[in-house]
């Protein structure tokens, strides 16, 4: 390493890392005790002198043995106190202020010395008063603690927190250095490029370069993992970024990038990627409860994590699942914490959209600089649009309330009045709706807004004492996430109310989420957008969040028509002739399956109407008359079920083998986790069958969305139905040609297929 390597840190980010200790407890993280509270941060600044100054932007360089700590902050305070100017630092808590040990945490003493330290070298003070000021944001009860510290003092302890962070800063430096070398020699990693692929490489490396966002329209067989991971990560060694974000909907997905770094390192790539999994899906114990008492993965963890991304860090590259398991079982740590705190040390990342754009979990420690040098690569990004509405959305139901109302009588009576009151919101409403089912408003609720603000103060003290259990905790998130979303509430939202016979729920339904999408994206250098079904491109561009600058592309197939026979049957498949259509629809299925043996899979709009053919299916397969060694008996069936584990839907793919010499036909639906990303390649499938144009069942959400789009001078109706269920399709029938060598028949049954309206949202592969 070359004397004055430096390295670009906050104040923050340094001390947290050095100071941080204990154990993680979801009660306490739910609060986010001492957290950065802005409103408390003004009042209290309100209160400050005519010559006093907040935020207060401060720098320094540190100079750490062969270091050079280039450190930044922006300190709440800074009082022109005499004899010394004092530095502020305030941290708000929903908590008891009688809870702080001794004078303050010694994270945020940390914080508030750094600060002093670099104003006070910066205009040669002798010496500096530090104040800690914690505010209870319910009562606005206020704490302060002083300390008066001289220059030498506030050196020492800066030098003494540096040398502490030193060695971690080396070993990133380090590998930065070898990564960087490695990324220069590497070369694609492949012979030759496919079709298209260097088109799609060119532009994303383009886009990376002048910081614009790129929507590519990229289809299936072409190789877009390694199209866009490759030309990312060489952007990466010419300096133009630090960090890729490589963002995906499922798991499957998720998989093939992990297969494409791993063949970039077997080909000298020396990069640290870490995959984030589901917390639900990661966690070594029975019950998902992060808690000391329960869990021994989160008793001291900030007491041992600094030592385990060293050690993971130190020999570790492609940090896939099972890596992070095993570091986290040597190191006894919450493997979903522990990749959390990794993925912010890697150089690329692959996780799921809503870390990046769902406010709820998106990730906290990025700043404006890295963002900077950071690369966001949207994989099937045709699953955003509806995935972003979820995340921008948020919905409260009236009986978590009801049910508080009796679990904390006699343990907290502050949180057991803000849920009746809650509650009675909800009787209210109820009484008012007049016997209606649904109802829909474009004002929001302002009311229940500020009653459900009064229950997460209330819970906030609740769960701080240790009262309640999983069910406030549930009622608080889900009421956190509602004053969250009513704050971005706008003339593209609305009020949804739904009245059942059990339970009233208010949804802030987001009907239009791309201004939301556009700004959880800023700061970040470029976007890229890539799926094989973004059709029609405009319509992604409109609802992901399009500038006038961003670049769009459309690869064409890299393979033949010959490649693939496609067939329409123009049978009505919608819902008043679906009792009418499953005999022909089986028949159809029997008939091909019968004309060349092998697997196929046949894909429907839901699972009802898959259930009602699948039956019919089996009565024609078990009427048939055995010929020769026994037809019937050579045809296999799988059936698609809801909420199938990860095993049962790994055995119903293994089962698509080539060469068995029998038939198997999986039924399965549109937009389920067989429909998209799944790789059966060769006589693994030879054919499928797509029962309907995929539209979304009609109902009072999708109505709205219609509505609201033509309201804006746009066609509501392919808004709402028509291009979300053709991707669907696409998406169904792209599971089929997976390779040059791939043959196979593709069978489109619905009659809407001959309208012009359907057919030109057709690839041209499947025209003709």
């Amino acid at each position: 390493m070359q004397i004055g390597d430096t390295v670009e840190i906050s104040v923050r980010h340094l001390v947290e890392y050095v100071f941080l200790s204990g154990s993680i407890d979801v009660r306490l993280n739910a609060i986010d005790t001492m957290h950065e509270g802005t409103k408390t941060h003004q009042r209290v600044q309100r209160s400050y002198g005519a010559d006093d100054r907040k935020e207060v932007y401060v720098k320094a360089d540190i100079r750490s043995d062969d270091l050079l700590f280039a450190v930044d902050g922006r300190c709440d305070g800074l009082l022109s106190t005499e004899p010394f100017p004092t530095v502020d630092e305030i941290k708000s808590t929903g908590g008891d202020l009688d809870a702080i040990e001794g004078d303050g945490r010694e994270v945020h003493w940390a914080q508030a010395i750094f600060y002093a330290y670099m104003y006070a070298r910066e205009q040669e003070l002798p010496a500096m008063r530090v104040q800690l000021t914690y505010v209870q944001t319910e009562t606005e009860e206020e704490r302060r603690f002083v300390r008066e510290l001289g220059f030498d003092e506030l050196e020492r302890f800066v030098h003494e927190v540096t040398a502490r962070y030193a060695p971690y800063a080396r070993l990133k430096l380090e590998h930065a250095q070898a990564r960087d070398e490695s990324i220069r020699e590497l070369g694609f990693p492949f012979e030759a490029y496919r079709p298209g692929q260097r088109k799609l490489a060119g532009a994303v490396y383009k886009s990376v370069e002048e910081g614009v966002r790129l929507f590519a329209k990229a289809p299936t067989g072409i190789g877009k993992t390694v199209s866009t991971t490759f030309p990312a990560i060489k952007a990466m060694g010419a300096g133009m970024l630090q960090r890729i974000y490589y963002l995906t909907a499922r798991t499957t997905t998720r998989a093939a990038a992990e297969e494409a770094l791993l063949l970039m390192q077997s080909k000298g790539l020396r990069l640290h990627a870490v995959t984030l999994t589901a917390k639900e899906k990661i966690c070594f114990s029975e019950e998902v409860r992060c808690e000391k008492e329960h869990c021994p993965f989160a008793d001291g963890y900030y007491d041992r994590i600094n030592g385990a991304v060293m050690d993971l860090l130190g020999n570790e590259t492609i940090m896939t699942r099972v890596v992070i398991e095993a570091y986290a079982r040597k190191h006894q740590v919450c493997p979903f914490e522990f990749s959390l705190d990794v993925a912010y040390a890697a150089d690329a990342v692959i996780c799921d959209y809503n870390y990046i754009f769902d406010p709820r979990i998106s990730f906290k420690r990025q700043y404006a600089e890295q963002k900077k040098k950071t690369a966001l690569l949207v994989d099937e990004a045709h699953n955003l649009v509806d995935r972003a509405r979820d995340m921008f959305s948020a919905e409260l139901a009236k009986s978590p309330f009801l049910a508080l109302q009796r679990e904390l009588k006699g343990e907290h009576e502050g949180c057991r009045r803000a849920a009746k009151e809650v509650n009675d919101y909800f009787i209210a409403l109820r009484k008012r709706s007049d016997g209606a089912s649904h109802l829909a408003e474009r004002e929001l609720p302002m009311e229940l807004v500020a009653l459900t603000e009064a229950f997460v103060q209330a819970a906030e003290q609740a769960l701080a004492s240790g009262s309640g259990g999983s069910l406030l905790l549930d009622a608080y998130f889900a009421a956190q996430n509602f004053v969250r979303t009513a704050k971005l509430f706008d003339e593209r939202y609305v009020s949804f109310t739904e009245l059942s016979k059990n339970d009233v729920r208010v949804k802030l339904f987001c009907l239009d989420p791309s201004d939301l999408l556009r700004q959880a994206g800023k700061g970040y250098r470029s976007h890229v957008y890539f799926s094989a079904t973004l059709s029609p491109i405009t319509y992604y561009m409109d609802m992901l969040g399009a500038g006038e600058d961003d670049y769009t592309l459309t690869v064409p197939s890299p393979f033949s028509r010959e490649q693939l026979d496609v067939v329409i049957q123009p049978l009505s498949t919608r819902y008043r002739d679906r009792d009418e259509s499953k005999l022909p629809i089986a028949k159809r299925i029997l008939s091909l399956t019968a004309e060349r043996p092998g697997n196929y899979f046949v894909f429907f709009p839901s699972y009802a109407y898959m259930n009602a053919v699948y039956e019919t299916f089996m009565e024609l397969l078990e009427g048939l008359e055995p010929e020769g060694d026994g037809a019937k008996e050579k045809v296999d069936v799988l059936l698609q079920t809801p909420d199938m584990a990860e095993e049962e839907r790994d055995r119903f793919l293994a089962a698509f083998q080539a060469g068995t010499g029998r038939t198997l036909v999986g039924f399965a639906v549109m937009g389920g986790v067989f429909s998209e990303g799944v790789d059966l390649a060769g006589d693994r499938l030879i054919g499928v069958i797509v029962v309907g144009v995929g539209l979304p069942q009609i109902g009072v959400e999708r109505d709205m969305l219609k509505d609201y789009f033509n309201g804006q001078g746009k066609s509501g109706y392919d808004y709402a139905y028509v291009y979300p269920g053709m991707n669907k399709v696409l998406q169904a029938g792209g599971r089929l040609i997976r390779s040059e060598n791939d043959r196979g028949t593709l069978v489109l049954i619905d009659d809407r297929y001959l309208q012009p309206h359907y057919r030109r949202l057709l690839p041209e592969e499947w025209k003709g």
